[in-house]
């Protein structure tokens, strides 16, 4: 029946008591706090479950998610997000992480209107545009892969560059950023070398004087 969504709150309960059979008190320490070591800054694809992958349980990942997982600094929702996880929540790890085969950058490629997403895709066409030597060569799938990377360590240096994580650096607050690529193909989460320590790996232009 169209609407009808009770399958979901029947595993809902299902799920719910499989945790207190293990665990009694599982809920109440969530109630309780959630103090996470890492923010995941991921794609909104539904194929890539953040939590699951890296194995971590409910309250030891925050996470955000959008299309292409990009960071515009005009984005209230992702800079809010940023700046709770760093001040209040103090990750130490920030984690960009996209995949391969990713149906926002691969749009991004296509020479068609697609409507409001053109919008909110026109930095990955930016990135694009940036290395179009060396994806021009590339076949199809190789150039939509090698762009989904592009894109994670453009995101990479865009959250470096925010006043937000800078001004952590400058307090002294131990905070790492890292770039990632999933493989829906084979579930493996793959490390780009992509890692920013402090402002000294910046380029003096994006460094925010103390």
């Amino acid at each position: 029946m169209a609407g009808d969504i009770s399958d979901l709150f029947n595993n809902n309960q299902a799920w719910a008591a499989r945790h207190l059979l293990q665990d009694p008190e599982y809920f109440q320490r969530l109630w309780q706090q959630q103090s996470p070591e890492y923010l995941w800054i991921g794609c909104s694809d539904s194929r890539v479950p953040a939590n699951d992958i890296v194995g971590l349980a409910p309250g030891e990942l925050f996470v955000h998610r959008n299309v292409a997982n990009l960071v515009y600094h005009t984005d209230f929702n992702c800079m809010s997000v940023l700046q709770y996880a760093i001040e209040v929540l103090q990750v130490k790890h920030i984690i960009v992480t996209g995949h391969y085969g990713c149906g926002g950058i691969r749009a991004a490629l296509q020479d068609r209107e697609l409507g409001l997403i053109d919008n909110w895709l026109n930095y990955v066409r930016d990135i694009y545009d940036r290395h179009r030597r060396q994806l021009e060569p590339l076949a199809e799938e190789q150039r939509v892969d090698r762009l989904c990377e592009l894109n994670v360590m453009q995101q990479v240096a865009n959250i470096c560059h925010t006043t937000i994580v800078q001004h952590a650096w400058q307090k002294g607050q131990r905070l790492s950023v890292h770039g990632c690529i999933y493989s829906i193909r084979d579930g493996i989460l793959r490390d780009l070398g992509v890692r920013v320590n402090g402002p000294g790996q910046l380029a003096p232009i994006y460094r925010i004087d103390e």
